[in-house]
């Protein structure tokens, strides 16, 4: 039987590689990195993307350029002359050190990152005439995508508000751009810098006359882009003015990837934050650590608990209210001689004790006999235990019946 035919394989689509001003691979070195890393290099607007490989849509990792300082030359570790193949991007809030192939490479990776961030060709890079006329395709490109976007230190904040932030966050700069409060299109330029230890604020208005931006100076000046607003002030106070940037390179909240174990699927996860204190009125329980901690040897000492009654033991009860007392024969030779002893009976423990039993009145001629005072002079001595108590005693109790029944 032939099998039934298979639907033809239809290959996946492939990603759509993305568009770069200038790509090349470059070996880069941050600041908490103990040696270079090798990866494939973009640069498209403000933004240095990084890839694994340059078959990879999705970066690894990226560079923001906005808050560009300066670039320098670099000679390797350990030596003294410049190679040309290592260069430095000074950032306002680090330095990351790049290592690539050549030294036309290095020029042209100055070039343009030049190019983009000061929005002007670059005079003083050794440059063919191609390389020119590729960053001058490139500067038009910047300056045509800035004109559609807002720069990034444009905030919607109040007047208030931007001196605030600009106090709060010294480090981060001194200009910030935010609606005006007139209601209207236009923008504001909030500044704020020190002079003789004293804060100086100023707020300069800007009028949009489409599609151009107007400032409202002595002489005003015309810009194409609110971008180009910002570098007309940095570049007018010799960058003594730096643009706002709030410090976003270092995440305030720990997180990871997990693989779903029913699907395959990753996620970014982040573990939950261990939870505020019970409240004050619900139970309190104590710490571990505040407990006295008490080891088998070293227990605190208890008064000892008394001692539990046995069953197989035998207990006087007292006859009358006045407590009596107990006499011991501990020399019993002979069974002729008489033993007196107190109004006690000693029984069993049982369920319900019985009624106690009355003796009689023992003769006083045996109270006076010379047994009964050896009896009293025992009790200097050392007494026996509940038991042997309990068989002398019935021993006595059985020689004193027979010397009554001799009597009479």
């Amino acid at each position: 039987m032939a099998s039934a035919l298979s639907p033809p394989r239809v290959p996946k689509p492939k990603g759509i590689l993305p568009s770069h001003y200038y790509e090349s691979f470059l070996e880069k070195k941050g600041p908490c990195d103990l040696d270079y890393k090798k990866f494939w290099a973009g640069l498209q607007g403000l933004t240095i993307y990084f890839y694994k490989s340059n078959r990879d849509v999705q970066h690894v990792e990226k560079l923001d350029l906005g808050a560009f300082v300066r670039l320098t030359d670099e000679a390797p570790w350990g030596s003294l002359r410049d190679t040309g193949t290592h260069f430095s991007l000074v950032l306002r809030n680090q330095e990351i050190k790049f290592k690539v192939e050549s030294l036309e490479c290095r020029e042209m990776w100055k070039g343009f990152i030049l190019t983009v961030v000061e929005l002007r060709i670059p005079s003083s890079l050794t440059l063919l005439p191609g390389h020119l006329y590729m960053m001058a395709e490139v500067l038009a490109k910047e300056e045509a995508r800035r004109a559609l976007e807002m720069p990034s230190c444009f905030l919607k904040v109040s007047r208030l508000e931007a001196q605030l932030l600009l106090e709060r966050y010294p480090d981060c700069g001194n200009l910030l751009l935010r609606p005006s409060g007139d209601g209207t299109d236009a923008v504001s330029v909030t500044t704020r810098q020190t002079l003789n230890g004293k804060p100086v604020v100023r707020h300069y208005r800007v009028r949009h006359e489409s599609p151009k931006y107007v400032i409202d100076v002595e002489e005003p000046f015309s810009c194409a882009s609110l971008d180009a607003v910002v570098n007309y002030f940095v570049s007018r106070t010799n960058k003594a003015l730096v643009p706002f940037l709030l410090d976003e390179d270092y995440e305030k909240v720990l997180g990871f990837v997990e693989a779903d174990k029913e699907n395959g699927e990753s996620a970014w996860v982040a573990p939950r934050v261990p939870g505020p204190a019970p409240p004050a009125n619900g139970p309190k329980q104590p710490p571990p650590t505040s407990m006295p901690a008490f080891s088998q040897d070293k227990l605190p000492l208890l008064p000892p608990l008394p001692r539990l009654p046995n069953q197989d033991e035998n207990y006087v009860t007292p006859i009358e209210d006045a407590p009596a007392a107990e006499y011991v024969n501990q020399d019993v030779t002979s069974s002729s001689r008489p033993v007196i002893v107190k109004p006690k009976k000693l029984a069993k423990v049982q369920a319900k004790p019985p009624k106690p039993h009355i003796v009689p009145k023992p003769d006083p001629k045996v109270l006076n006999s010379g047994l009964a005072k050896k009896l009293v002079a025992s009790l200097a001595q050392p007494s026996f235990t509940a038991t042997e108590l309990a068989n002398v005693t019935a021993e006595l109790e059985e020689k004193l019946q027979k010397r009554r029944a001799l009597e009479h």
